[in-house]
């Protein structure tokens, strides 16, 4: 058996999966963000390990002879989180999260750094971690003096799995101090924004074993086997994984809180002119582009809390069918936004409402506003030199096959729906867990996931959805600044 541990942003996923590639079972637990000002997003780390104890307890009460088989374990989490720990491994201060925009002008200092793009091949996002360390000094000196490790949301789980610092490329890669090419830490980045390499953690690949499971906790799990844990992913790296997205010309959608476009490189490519970030993969040799959306399932959840209705309830009422565009449009810019625009301090707002403008209506231009940032990316990617003929789509969105219906038409390309597309990333760490503990071939193990329904643009919509994306793009230029 081997394990997949998925650190969410809202939840942490524990998967089980046989050696021959099968979902014994699943649990989760949740967690909250805090948001203490406007911009900041936050989590306690400690909250993170009560989460994982939950979600183990679970398979343990409903699988315990399966989690007792385990033989490796494979970690996949949310990118870019500045967890500080001191001297002696204690948690500082809480986590500052990806979507966190405070440090938006140290991040503008640093990418103005010619250094910055040439290494890490990336614009220097406000959410990536090296600008909230800069942030840190310059706003809480205290904390910043007392910082002795920087760990990744993911590797802070595996310290208290494994006591090992330690982390890998693909998520190294979105914190603005890894050389992407190289695929290790870079001394002048992490001298540009005032740190050292002995703030960093060691690093492995992502299917190679970054340690090996306490007792203590292979005890109180049922564990008896010696149980590796492999270097893992950030979070859409290990979807790719979970759904075989290894291949040059291959891609995926993500529709959770966030927003991803992922198409899967066997070169490094960077260009971050056009605000696509270019990143090591969890695999070695291997690389990968994706766009980011800051506000995806996010912008639904907002809509839902506005009108006390659930996401589910708002896409069932506009049926399965596809509509003409809405006359409303929504920009989901509810933190910012970052490809193609860069820009923390946007804000998003409904455009072209009417008295005749009803809740359903207003579901729907969330939804097409949600597939413009897409649009936005695919055309991003295109400019960088990746063109995507067909996405595989997951996450929690991904219910929703109205939405599926309404991307496909935006994009112009098939959307494939793969089998238990949901449990993307906790899969996808379950196989590096394997990978690590069994030595197997990286490719023979991340096939492609079986495709059980494929959403074709709808041909009679498409040139209503092109114009009505041209005035969706026309919009941000009217409103950046107000």
């Amino acid at each position: 058996m081997y394990l997949g541990i998925d650190l969410g942003t809202s939840s942490v996923k524990a998967l089980l999966m046989d050696n021959n590639q099968s979902i014994v079972g699943s649990a989760s637990a949740e967690l909250e963000v805090s948001r203490p000002h406007p911009g900041w997003s936050e989590q306690n780390p400690a909250d993170w390990i009560e989460a994982t104890k939950n979600a183990m307890a679970q398979l343990k009460l409903n699988h315990g002879a399966a989690l007792g088989k385990v033989q490796g374990i494979g970690l996949s989490g949310h990118m870019h989180g500045a967890t500080l720990l001191d001297k002696k491994d204690e948690v500082i201060r809480p986590c500052i999260l990806w979507n966190d925009t405070r440090s938006h002008e140290e991040a503008a200092e640093l990418d103005n750094n010619p250094l910055f793009r040439s290494l890490s091949g990336n614009i220097v996002f406000p959410g990536f971690t090296a600008p909230k360390l800069c942030w840190v000094k310059n706003n809480e000196a205290y904390n910043f003096k007392k910082t002795a490790k920087v760990l990744l949301p993911k590797d802070y789980l595996r310290l208290w799995l494994t006591g090992e610092t330690v982390s890998e490329p693909s998520d190294a890669a979105g914190t603005s101090w890894l050389d992407v090419a190289k695929r290790d830490w870079s001394s002048e980045l992490l001298d540009a924004s005032g740190m050292d390499r002995s703030q960093m953690p060691d690093l492995v690949e992502g299917s190679d074993v970054s340690g090996q499971l306490r007792g203590e906790l292979a005890g109180a799990w049922g564990m008896y086997n010696v149980v590796v844990v492999a270097g893992g992913a950030g979070d859409n790296a290990a979807a790719a994984i979970g759904m075989g997205i290894v291949e040059a010309g291959s891609a995926f959608l993500s529709l959770g809180t966030s927003g991803v476009l992922f198409a899967a490189n066997d070169s490094y490519l960077p260009n971050p002119e056009s605000a696509v970030h270019a990143f090591c993969h969890a695999l070695p040799d291997r690389w990968h582009q994706m766009g980011v959306i800051l506000s995806a399932t996010d912008a639904l959840n907002w809509y839902s809390g506005i009108t006390g209705m659930g996401p589910g309830e708002l896409t069932a009422e506009l049926g399965d069918e596809l509509r003409a565009p809405s006359r409303a449009t929504f920009l989901p810019y509810l933190s910012g936004e970052r490809t193609p625009h860069n820009d923390a301090a946007i804000r998003g707002g409904f455009f072209g409402l009417e008295h005749n403008s009803d809740r359903a209506d207003l579901t729907q231009s969330v939804l097409e506003g949600v597939g413009f940032a897409f649009r936005d990316c695919l055309e991003a990617l295109r400019a960088a030199g990746t063109d995507v003929k067909r996405v595989t789509a997951v996450g929690g969105g991904s219910n929703s096959i109205y939405w599926l219906k309404a991307i496909a038409t935006i994009l112009n390309v098939p959307v494939d729906l793969p089998e238990d597309g949901d449990n993307g990333a906790a899969y996808g760490a379950a196989r590096l867990g394997l990978i690590a503990a069994e030595k197997a071939d990286p490719v023979k193990v991340c096939k492609q996931a079986k495709t059980v329904r494929t959403l074709e643009p709808d041909q009679k919509f498409i040139v209503d959805y092109d114009e009505a994306y041209s005035k969706y793009k026309s919009l941000y230029p009217a409103i950046k600044g107000l």
